[in-house]
């Protein structure tokens, strides 16, 4: 098991939430490890666009990302 696969493991008991600054209950959710990782190789092509475009967006269309237990 390389470091890839235990964070993948690792990556369902944790979801790095992006909320929307302007829209309460809208916002993005990416499966994560506790320190909030998340593994890049294993999102869709979709949801990889989706995570780089809201971290990219953070303090313009969203809040700062937080860490919750799935």
């Amino acid at each position: 098991m390389n470091a890839s696969d235990a964070l993948a493991a690792k990556s369902t008991e944790y979801e790095l939430r992006f909320a929307s600054l302007f829209d309460p209950g809208r916002g993005y959710v990416f499966p994560c490890d506790a320190s909030g990782r998340v593994a890049l190789d294993d999102l869709s092509d979709c949801a990889r666009c989706n995570y780089f475009y809201a971290r990219t967006l953070i303090g313009r269309d969203f809040r700062v990302p937080c860490v919750l237990p799935r």
